[in-house]
């Protein structure tokens, strides 16, 4: 019989979890920059895709604080997790469809408000644990909210695109 996982491993886990997250979520958010018909929502993405590696190296400050080791199988597993991710069905199979960017914009807000929720636990958890800032993480669950406005704009105007298609 095993014992039962420490509450280190289990956030060891989790936080690899959110690093191999950001990984994909760069990558995703260049990608969708690259090849985004809108050139304002292009370069709004590739600030986006900044961001998001800078939220990276945030959790990666957050990890060495609380002694959570970085796994890289979970960092090959995201970007595994984000090419797989390009095999989506899109209505068409070797091209890229106008509904690409909606799906790929929608892929990466849900991504971004999974991030927002890591900040908020780890504030939380801040209350008990004075290696971690607690005002710091309100600035980056302050951030993360910002990125899916902006993420949720750019996919309305996808969606908006895709309506005015015959």
């Amino acid at each position: 019989m095993t014992a039962p996982p420490t509450d280190h491993q289990l956030l060891t886990v989790y936080l690899n979890n959110h690093l191999a997250g950001a990984e994909a979520g760069t990558r995703r958010a260049h990608r969708t920059a690259r090849s985004l018909s809108d050139p304002d929502g292009a370069r709004l993405l590739r600030q986006l895709a900044a961001d998001i590696a800078c939220d990276k190296a945030s959790l990666l400050r957050v990890m060495r604080e609380l002694g959570v080791p970085e796994r890289r199988p979970y960092a090959w597993l995201g970007r595994l997790g984000e090419l797989a991710g390009l095999l989506k069905p899109n209505g068409t199979l070797l091209r890229r469809s106008p509904l690409t960017d909606l799906v790929e914009l929608e892929a990466l807000r849900l991504g971004v408000l999974g991030k927002r929720q890591l900040w908020a636990a780890l504030a939380d958890r801040a209350a008990a644990d004075p290696r971690l800032d607690r005002p710091r993480l309100d600035e980056l669950a302050d951030r993360a909210d910002r990125q899916a406005e902006l993420l949720d704009g750019l996919r309305r105007s996808a969606a908006g695109v895709l309506a005015a298609r015959p």
